[in-house]
């Protein structure tokens, strides 16, 4: 019988969630919030949107992530098109522009990871037949990988929190805050990787079949 006293990188992550459930649903409202946002104002502003998808189409000519990203969805291998999209998700998405910024500057990965539901907003608003149609199946990418991000900006504001507010949070002084905050977002990397694991292999399947719905 398998012990329940194992440690869990999931049951650490689910218990940090739930003892900060108000907050953690407060991003959630938000994040999700601001993607609805983005939609609406794309919508109402069409030119926007255009500028920003001529904008992703140029920077997925060139030399750049978004070119290579382009290049193994083009190859049609799921599993590297997945591959590719949870490093970049983990790497670029969730840790270097939320996880490690909190570590330097107390919630300023908090503030950064709000941009992101924004430009999903903007260039996903389904203003034409071909962004509705891929914006179906997409919702869901938007809804799992959305929620490794909240789950990340969570981490960042609870090390902010307990940096700037030691004492309110329990903790003596605002190093013990830092400590506890740096020990509460390694335990909540495994839910957030998890997650991202699993937004990107349905990403990569469902976007490649776009792909080759498209061209037929």
């Amino acid at each position: 019988m398998e012990s329940r006293t194992e440690p869990s990188i999931f049951r650490n992550a689910i218990a940090i969630i739930r003892a900060n459930g108000r907050p953690y649903v407060v991003i959630n409202i938000v994040y999700y919030g601001l993607v609805l946002w983005g939609m609406i104002v794309a919508a109402l502003f069409p030119p926007l949107q255009h500028r920003l998808l001529a904008g992703l189409h140029a920077q997925a000519q060139g030399k750049t992530l978004l070119a290579l990203g382009a290049k193994v969805y083009a190859s049609g291998s799921v599993p590297l098109a997945a591959l590719a999209t949870f490093l970049v998700n983990s790497v670029a998405g969730a840790f270097a522009s939320i996880t490690l910024p909190s570590a330097l500057i107390p919630f300023s990965g908090f503030v950064v990871g709000f941009c992101r539901p924004v430009i999903w907003g903007l260039t996903l608003s389904p203003t034409s037949p071909k962004l509705q149609l891929a914006l179906l199946p997409h919702s869901l990418t938007l809804l799992i990988e959305g929620q490794a991000y909240v789950v990340a900006i969570l981490g960042s504001y609870l090390w902010g929190k307990w940096v700037a507010r030691p004492g309110s949070s329990g903790f003596a002084t605002w190093k013990h805050g830092y400590a506890a905050g740096l020990r509460a977002n390694v335990q909540l990397y495994g839910l957030i990787l998890a997650l991202l694991a699993v937004a990107a292999i349905y990403e990569a399947a469902e976007v490649i079949a776009l792909m080759r719905l498209m061209r037929n």
